[in-house]
Order: structure tokens, then sequence, then C-alpha cells
């Protein structure tokens, strides 16, 4: 009877070791490891979702295989966001709430990750994305969010340097207007802005535009002057613009399309008639490095598991796009962070529910959430897409790749680092760019829209026919510019040095420009006149598109318009009279040289007078023998400058004497230059010569009637009743002339290529004082960020170089000169 309970001890053991076995085993999915339950969610109608999903699956099988002694395996749980935030939402919740996964990979889209991040956060369950690259997702907003990709702002500055180096100057953005679209913008816009690029326009395109909305918006981007685009937009999207631009004759030769790396990542996944539309794109993308495990037989084994969820699709048979290399490596990285976790006990730890809880506090939070997040980060690895670090919360990216499509695949361009910019070549074994960098020399050769290998300059002149329209104004001085209408054709013509300019430097340029002449009148009426400022500001209110003719560099007039480099000297300077002083000092003759002169020529003199005497009377000269007479006198004090010397017996005597006509002859010569002088040019000097000085005299000042002259005058603080305006040179030489006492002015303030001008034609009586104020010269004004104006500026630098404005001068102004 004792070993009865013995034996039902034995059973109910028996029974329970059995039920263990099974409860682990079903714990273990039958496969000998804890199972470590994970949560996928991607569009799976989308690209990108469908080569994510075959990579991952892949990776699984893969890593597994490698690490078959591991004790712990993931179990993944796919749900289909159908491209939907909340449909995104709900199946993280319903995967958290069934399945108490313990990290979801994705979601696929930055505005689903931006909610489901604080899904994470609440149940502190790591978010791990490999396509999210909003910049708005970040550390401090979502603390358990991990982005196994680049952040959209990454690659700014990238873009920024690669216009910079083509020497565009102006882009157009074309994004999706969604949060991943929205997001990377003020990051580009602030890149371009430091590289002096200017973007006139952003494109935002809506997600519920159709195709006619997007044909409009297209014609419209055509009819700009604009020829640069960056694209920054989804796959499906992008290749309904690409598609469409080539229908409109967008991916003609001329135009220039960038696209960032969330298209050019996925590249050679994208359908072979998408990359025939984008042919002759350039693209920034993140650069995998070679490597053995990127074999074909990675490639088979990957398309067989894509045709196994995508039955009725071809065969990749280039290669997988990065994006999915990422979500091979993520899954990677997890399963080896699950495994240094483990599964214990139980994971999850439920709040108790209170008043007003939502859905969202009723769900369990994990245990080992925030180890397994720390697991990720630290992880460090060679994967198939590179070196694959997490650390602060997103892939360290240390090179990307510019690319060119072309010929229904892409090929290599250049790199560029944060450290050395653009360069063609990259040393493998450090990462780091070799050569020079930042200039477009040292990138590949790209083949452009239109299959043109010359660089586009990046602005046209859009609408067929269209001429560039040049405004140009009448100057007083007609040698700088002169206008007037043909009576018969009624067309603007157009004369003067301005115009000659104007005129080679477009002769010079790279490309055609047709143009025409529009007349601003600057007279105005008998109530008003209308000035230079209002010249250049129809600049600025598009009327023109460019102003030629004798604009001063000002300023204010800077604040809205560009101007190009000056193509005269600069300054403003007064035209005053001569005033003739006569000296009537009848000691004058002695003023020539000064008293220490006069007195050592008189020593020297006499010097020289006795000591010739002395050397011929202790030679035995037969006239200096007798007593010390008045005829000796004579000798000693007229020796050295009578003429005869041939008198002289002794040769020492002779070399005193023409030591002393040497500085004779010298002192004679600084004598009659310094008297002439004094007789001739001092009897001429300026009335005036200090302009704060006149000022304070309250002397009328003459100027050209709408001249910055006025303000400049009245800045100094002269009284608008003492300033007088003038039309022509005539009347500025009879106002000046006149006198202030006379109804004139007793002076002209005016710039110096006019005085110049002033002073050829009437250059008796008047003189130039100053310059008195600097100013930048004479140039062209053009519209703010014009890409004309860079090319205007290099030809004037080139004309004013050389001698070609020299033979303009010659022709416009001494030409003047001798007509007279």
């Amino acid at each position: 009877m004792e070993k009865i309970p013995q034996t039902i001890l034995f059973l109910l053991l028996l029974v329970f070791t059995f039920v263990a076995a099974e409860n682990s085993t079903a714990h273990r999915g039958g496969g000998g490891a804890d199972e470590f339950h994970v949560g996928v969610i991607l569009d799976l109608g989308s690209l990108v979702g469908k080569v994510s999903l075959a990579s991952i699956s892949l990776a699984v099988e893969d890593f597994y295989s490698v690490h078959p002694n591991y004790s712990t395996k993931l179990a993944i749980h796919v749900r289909d966001s159908m491209g939907s935030e909340v449909q995104a939402v709900s199946a993280a919740i319903e995967l958290r709430e069934n399945y108490k996964v313990q990290a979801i990979i994705g979601p696929q889209k930055s505005s689903e990750a931006t909610f489901i991040s604080k899904l994470g956060s609440v149940t502190q369950v790591p978010i791990v994305s490999f396509t999210a690259t909003s910049p708005s997702l970040t550390y401090d907003s979502s603390p358990y969010f991990v982005r196994a990709t680049l952040n959209d702002s990454v690659q700014v500055n990238s873009i920024a340097s690669l216009i910079k180096a083509y020497g565009w100057r102006e882009v157009v953005l074309v994004y999706d207007d969604t949060d991943y679209g929205r997001g990377i913008l003020p990051h580009l816009i602030d890149a371009l802005q430091h590289s002096d690029t200017y973007v006139p326009y952003r494109s935002g395109i809506s997600l519920s535009a159709t195709s006619e909305d997007i044909m409009q918006e297209l014609y419209k981007l055509m009819a700009m002057q604009t020829r640069v685009f960056i694209v920054h937009m989804s796959s499906t999207r992008a290749s309904l613009i690409f598609t469409m631009a080539k229908d409109a004759g967008m991916m003609s030769k001329g135009f220039v399309w960038i696209i960032t790396n969330g298209l050019a990542n996925i590249i050679d996944v994208l359908s072979p008639s998408v990359i025939e539309a984008m042919n002759g794109v350039i693209g920034v993308r993140f650069h995998v490095p070679k490597s053995q495990k990127l074999d074909t037989s990675f490639l088979i084994r990957w398309n067989k598991i894509y045709q196994r969820y995508n039955p009725i699709q071809l065969p990749l048979n280039k290669s997988i796009s990065i994006v999915g290399l990422w979500a091979y490596d993520t899954v990677w990285a997890l399963a080896q962070a699950a495994e240094k976790v483990g599964v214990s006990g139980n994971r999850n730890k439920r709040l108790q529910p209170h008043k007003n809880s939502t859905c969202l506090d009723s769900l369990a939070i994990s245990i080992n959430g925030a180890e397994l997040l720390t697991e990720i980060v630290q992880n460090k690895f060679r994967g198939i897409s590179g070196n694959f670090d997490l650390t602060e919360r997103q892939l360290q990216v240390s090179v990307l790749q510019i690319i060119n499509v072309v010929g229904g695949t892409w090929r290599h361009v250049g790199f560029w680092t944060s450290k050395n910019g653009l360069s063609r070549y990259l040393n493998q074994n450090e990462l780091e760019i070799t050569g020079s960098s930042a200039s477009m020399p040292d990138l590949n050769s790209v083949t452009w829209p239109g299959e043109s290998t010359e660089i586009p300059r990046g602005w046209e002149f859009p609408a067929s026919g269209k001429k560039l329209r040049v405004g140009v104004t009448s100057s007083a001085y007609p040698e700088f510019i002169s206008t007037s209408k043909d009576p018969v054709t009624n067309a603007t013509k157009v004369s003067g040095l301005s115009i000659d300019i104007f005129e080679n430097a477009l002769k010079r340029l790279p490309f055609a420009l047709s143009y025409e002449y529009q007349a601003f009148d600057t007279a105005g009426d008998s109530t008003s006149s209308r000035s230079y400022n209002d010249f250049v500001y129809q600049v600025y209110l598009q009327r023109y598109d460019i102003a030629i003719g004798d604009i001063t560099i000002r300023y204010n007039r800077t604040l809205y318009v560009d101007f190009t480099v000056p193509y005269t000297e600069s300054g403003v300077a007064m035209v005053v009279p001569l005033n003739e002083k006569r000296n009537k000092d009848r000691w004058i003759f002695l003023k020539p040289l000064s008293k220490g002169m006069w007195f050592g020529s008189i020593i020297f003199f006499i010097y020289t007078g006795v000591a010739i005497w002395l050397i011929e009377r202790l030679n035995g000269n037969g006239h200096l023998q007798d007593l010390f007479s008045a005829k000796q006198l004579g000798i000693i004090m007229f020796s050295p400058i009578s003429e005869g010397r041939d008198k002289l017996e002794c040769f020492l005597a002779q070399i005193v004497l023409l030591v002393w006509m040497f500085i004779f002859l010298v002192l004679t010569s600084s004598y009659t230059a310094n008297f002439a002088s004094m007789l001739t040019v001092q009897q001429l000097s300026p009335a005036v010569t200090d302009i704060h000085e006149l000022q304070k005299q309250g002397a009328y000042v003459g100027f050209h009637r709408g001249s910055y002259i006025e303000g400049l005058l009245e800045d100094i603080g002269f009284h608008g009743s003492k300033l007088k305006p003038f039309d022509t040179p005539d009347e500025l030489h009879s106002a000046l002339s006149n006198g202030s006492k006379k109804g004139g002015v007793d002076v002209l303030v005016l710039e110096v290529p006019y005085i110049k001008l002033f002073l050829e034609k009437y250059c008796n009586g008047y003189t130039m004082v100053g310059p008195i104020y600097k100013s930048a010269g004479f140039a062209f004004a053009l519209p703010k960020q014009s890409p004309l104006r860079a090319d205007i500026t290099r030809e004037i630098l080139n004309i004013t170089g050389n001698d070609t404005i020299i033979r303009l001068e010659k022709k416009w102004i001494e030409k003047k000169q001798l007509s007279k």
C-alpha cells in the first residue's frame, strides 16, 4: 500500500514534465528558440513596400541559417498600411495588443512614423524605420524612434555643392505637398542660400492632383526662366512627373533635373519606361561600397522571394535598391539585439486603468523595451549596405554618391562628403575623397536631357520669340548714351559708350540673345521730373529685363536690383571757377630761392673768387702781381662768371672754376623754373576747395537734374533753396560762369566721368576739385538674382581688362574733342 502513493506521485511528475515541455515547445514555436515577436508595417501596394518585404523575409532566413544556435528567433508579423496613416496606427495597436510585439519595423512614410513613434514612446517599444526620412522625427520628440536610413537634411549640402559646382544660380523645387515633401524644404533652401543659389518658385504637387493639374503645373514651370529643377517626391508621383515632363518636352536640351536620395536610392527597381523618361537626370544617393555578399546568388535568392509575394511581376535582373539593403540590415541589427536582450518571463506590464484613460493607456508597456533600444543603437556591424551604425538613433552616413541616369540605367559621376565636398574618386580604404573638391572638372562627364554633353546654363527666355527688354534713357552727355525715335518704324535708336559696351558684352556671350531697346523718359513734365531711381525701379517692376546707361551703383538701388561691375571710374567732385591772382610784390624775384640758398650761394661765390685769386697769384699770374687794387677785386668777384677763364694760367684754378660753373648752372635752372611757375601757374587757383566751407557760406550749388547728388548734398547740410538742378552741360556752364550774384551758382557738383567731359568742352576758367565723395561708378541694372548678371559681368570685365575699352573711349570721347 505504501508504494501506491509513490506511484501516483511519479505519474503526476511525468504529467507535469510533459505539460511543461508542451508549453515550452509552443512558446518556442516548435524550433527550440524563443520567439521574439516583431511587427512590420509597410505599404504593400507600393514598389518600396514590395521590395522591403522581400528583403525582410530573406534577412530572417539568412540570419538564422548563419546563427542556428541562437536562443531567440524573430517572429515577423506583417501588416499593410495601404498608404494610410490611420491604417498604419491601427495596425501598430493591433500588433501590440494581440501579438505583444517587442519592436516594429517601419512604418514606410514619415507621416505614419510620426504617429506610430508616439505609440512606441507610450509602450516603450522601439520603432525602427528605414524609409522615414523627415527631419522632424527626432530623438527629443520620439525617444523610441530609430531611423535606419538617411535624414533628408543630410543630403542638402551635397545638392547645394553640386549646383554651385555647375554654376547654376537659380533652381525650382518640385515636391510632394506632404509631410515628406515639405520636411526637407527649410534645410534645402538654407543650404542653397548659403551657396548663393536663389529659389524663385516652389512647386508643391498635391496628392489629389489629377494628370491635368500636373500637366498645367509643368507648363507653368516651362514658362519660367529657370531651367534647373530639384525633385523631392515619392517614387509613384515622381514616375508620373517625369513621364509627363517628357511628353511636355521638358526632358530636352537645356533642362536640368536633380533628384534627391528618396528617388535615387530606388532607381534600380523603377520600371524601364520611367527610367527611359528620366534620361539625363542627375541625383544624390547613399553610397553602397562593393561587397562579396552582394553577389549573383544573393540577387537570385532575393528574386525568388520577391516573386513569391509578387508572382505577376518580372524579376529584377540588375540589383535591388538601397532601401531593400537597409531593410535587410535592419532585420540583422534587430535580431542581434533580440539575442542580447533575450526572452524571459513576462515581458509586458499593464498600467492600472484610470478615469479618462484612452485606448493607448490600456496597452501594455514592454519591460525590456529600453534595453532593446540600447542594444539596437549600440550595435555596429558591416552589413550588405556598408557600415551599419545607428548611433544617435539614425544611420551614420559618411559618403554620398552622385549619379547620372542614362541608357536605361545609371552611372557614377562623383562622390560627396561633408569634409571634402565633391570629387570624382574615393579612397575605399579610408572612405575619404581624393583630389581637390567642389569644382565641376573634378566630376565625371554627364549626359544631360536631350542626349547633350554640354553643361546647361540653367536658364532660358522661355516664350518663343520673346526678346530681352533693354531699358534705355537719354543722358545729358550723349557720349555715354543717347536715344531717339525712328520716325518711320517708331523703334528706339540708341548710341553711345554705354551701348557699345553692352552690345560688345552680348556678342561675347557663349549663347545668342535677341533684344530690343525700350526708352524711358526721365525729363517728365513741367511740374515733376523722373529720376534715375525711377528708371532703375522699372527693372524691379519687371518692365525691363535690364537697364543700361550711365547708372551709378548706389546702396539704395541695390536693395531692389543687382548691378554688373562698373565700366567707368568712380567718384563725385566739384567744378569751380579759377581765380587769377597777380602777385604785386616787388621782391618776387628773390622768392624762387630760399634765404639759406641765397646766403650759401653768395658765400660760395665769394669763396670761389678768392680761391682763384690766391692760386693765380701764387703761380705768378702777371695780372695779379701788383698790390691789391680795384681791378684785382673785380677779378676776384667776377672771374667765376666771366668768360675770361682763358686768362687763368693755373690748371688748378681752372678746375675750381669749372666746379663753380656747374653749380651755377644748376642754381640758374632751378631759379628759372620756380620763377616762371610763380609768374604763371600760381596766378590761377580754385575759388573754393572745401565743400563743407561752401555749405557754411550758403553757396549755391548746381547739379544734374534727376541725379542722386541732390540727396547727397542735402545729407551734407545744404538747404534745398541753395541747390539748383540743370539739364544740359550748356546750362551748367552758363550758371557757373554767371555766378550766384547773377542768378547762377558758385560751384558744380558732378560725377567724375561727367566732369571730364565738361572740362574737355569748357576747358578755360574751370578746374576740378576732389573727389569729395566715393561712388562705385556706372553699371547696368538687372533684376535680383538674375542669372544673366554673372555672364554680362564677366564679359564687362573682359572688355575693361583689355584695349577694347580704350578703343571705345577714343571713339566716343576723344572723337568729341577732335570735333571741337
